[in-house]
């Protein structure tokens, strides 16, 4: 059991006047409005540090804070290793299994909760998915996290991953420039996806070796966009391999039931290339595949 969680947020303006119920309910389909009923009867949920009624309404500016118990989270592996470490950057090897950040049931069971623990100052300054496993970079002041941040959204972060693809490209050396945005999916609402009104999306694919039914890709991505390795070796034709979610296109596959946390594929961020956040010199920082990926 973890020690619970308190979210809070501000009311928004468009919410004047909106019975607390109906906010909670509208806003976070994670629940039925039954269970926020009975949250809003155990008094769990609070306006202004105040227990309030369900239709009790809310007015732009106040603060709601929902308390939630103490929960048992999945399980995940918690090892962790450091890469690189200084008074201004640390990076960490993040195991294939462990969510970067809260969300989706875990907490404490996360990477930044675990480095944390012992750089209790380091915030990420981007994030891998659950199931990909390598390099995440954390800042370990505020300066630092201000200079990291620019570097990757001026493209002055080159990063490399490995992934093990399905079938086989014809040529060693290509390139994706598949938009990625909303598409439909049957429980979430949306997920990232290939996408014609989507945004921007570059990617460039390298060839290592060609297996039996597989092929050892690495990619070097130019923009970040949300799952995008998956998205574009599936639109190009060659799905990552074990991927329960992204079909060949881009798509959902089967029903699409599969949520973009489900594991299954083999995904690893091997090296960054980055300015140091301090003396602006060029480091790389490497972290070794698993056996599948070298």
């Amino acid at each position: 059991m973890n020690q619970g969680y308190s979210y809070t947020e501000i009311i928004p303006p468009w919410a004047e006047g909106k019975p607390v119920l109906a906010y909670l309910a509208d806003r976070y389909r994670h629940s039925l409005a039954e269970e926020w009923a009975a949250r809003l009867q155990a008094g769990l949920v609070k306006v202004n540090e105040q227990s309030v009624q369900a239709a009790d309404r809310l007015a732009p500016g106040q603060r709601l804070t929902w308390i939630r118990p103490p929960w048992e989270e999945p399980d995940a592996p918690l090892a962790w290793a450091v890469l690189f470490e200084d008074q201004d950057l640390l990076a960490v090897a993040k195991p294939s299994g462990l969510p970067t950040l809260p969300g989706g049931g875990f907490l404490e069971h996360t990477l930044l909760k675990q480095v944390q623990q012992r750089f209790p100052e380091a915030n990420p300054i981007h994030r891998l998915g659950r199931a990909t496993s390598g390099v995440v970079l954390f800042a370990r002041s505020d300066g630092a996290a201000n200079r990291l941040s620019n570097a990757l959204q001026q493209h002055r972060m080159e990063k490399v991953y490995r992934a093990l693809v399905v079938g086989h490209p014809a040529e060693d050396v290509f390139e994706v420039n598949v938009p990625i945005g909303p598409i439909p999916h049957p429980t979430l609402g949306t997920v990232h996806g290939a996408s014609t009104g989507g945004k921007r999306a570059r990617s460039s694919v390298q060839v290592l070796e060609r297996r039996a039914a597989t092929t050892l890709v690495e990619v070097q991505i130019e923009t970040g966009r949300p799952h995008q390795i998956r998205i574009h070796m599936a639109a190009a034709g060659f799905p990552l391999w074990g991927d329960p979610l992204y079909a060949s296109g881009g798509g959902l596959l089967g029903e699409g039931l599969a949520v973009p946390g489900d594991p299954g594929y083999l995904l690893h961020a091997l090296r960054i290339t980055l300015p140091h956040p301090r003396t602006g010199e060029t480091i790389t920082i490497r972290c070794q595949p698993p056996p599948q990926l070298r």
